[in-house]
């Protein structure tokens, strides 16, 4: 059971910890760890499904709690459950949508997943790099946690039209990807529905926000300007940064 207190820390994963997509940098290995040692509850909250988590962490930090898709896939003691899908009926008008804006997409399940966007996408690179799961038909997946869309005739119509359906709805414009998910769910929904309410967190885009703006202690790496007047601190998105930042946290704790 997870609890709950000011040594549990929260980190993000792409563009956070990790900045190639593949790796985590040993110097943000060894501060993580060096936090952990100060007693530090760990949990690593991601768009990505858990599935695609696990590389990136390389067998590091095995007791951490995972938050996948948002927050609708959550990993305890290994475990992996679904913790929101989408409704049938939502997922079939989100599909009309789809269609009508000649979308590509990748749609995940609790494990495997459902492709139809460009051969050559890089979101392909961040796929099932563990080769852990089976790319299947949409109609194959028992159900629908999260769903990516990569390419459309009308991207930002697209997103509003998810919106306009009651979805959450993340709109990257860097990426030029829309990252829509059932209902409300969010990473710090699916914090707070573990029993996780007292916290430090650490994030860069604006699916990170309501993690940020509910943590005690809030850094942003990077100066996505959504979360200009939300963390407490801004780092640069360079390893020896994050690093030195989560060093200091640990030392923090330590000496409190």
């Amino acid at each position: 059971m997870t609890t709950s207190s000011a040594r549990t820390t929260v980190f993000d994963i792409d563009g956070t910890l990790c900045f190639d997509g593949k790796t985590i940098d040993s110097r943000i290995i060894a501060a993580i760890e060096t936090c952990e040692r100060a007693g530090h509850q760990l949990v690593f909250a991601s768009a990505r499904p858990v599935r695609d988590l696990l590389p990136v962490l390389d067998g590091a930090f095995p007791t951490a709690t995972l938050i996948g898709g948002n927050g609708s896939l959550v990993s305890v003691d290994g475990q992996v459950r679904a913790r929101a899908a989408f409704e049938a009926g939502d997922l079939g008008k989100l599909l009309v949508e789809a269609d009508r804006f000649r979308a590509g997409y990748l749609a995940d399940g609790p494990w495997d997943y459902a492709y139809t966007g460009p051969a050559d996408h890089p979101i392909l690179d961040r796929v099932d790099q563990g080769c852990l799961a089976r790319q299947v038909d949409l109609a194959d997946l028992p159900a629908v946690v999260k769903f990516l869309v990569v390419d459309a005739t009308d991207m930002a119509a697209l997103a509003e039209a998810g919106r306009v359906l009651g979805m959450t709805v993340n709109h990257h414009l860097d990426e030029a990807i829309i990252d829509f998910a059932p209902g409300t769910t969010n990473k710090w929904e699916a914090l707070t529905s573990l029993g996780i309410d007292q916290y430090n967190a650490f994030g860069n885009d604006i699916n990170d926000l309501d993690l940020l703006r509910n943590a005690r202690h809030s850094v942003r790496v990077g100066t996505h300007p959504g979360l200009d007047t939300i963390a407490r601190v801004t780092v640069a998105p360079d390893p020896s940064a994050v690093a030195a930042e989560i060093s200091r946290l640990a030392a923090a704790t330590a000496s409190a």
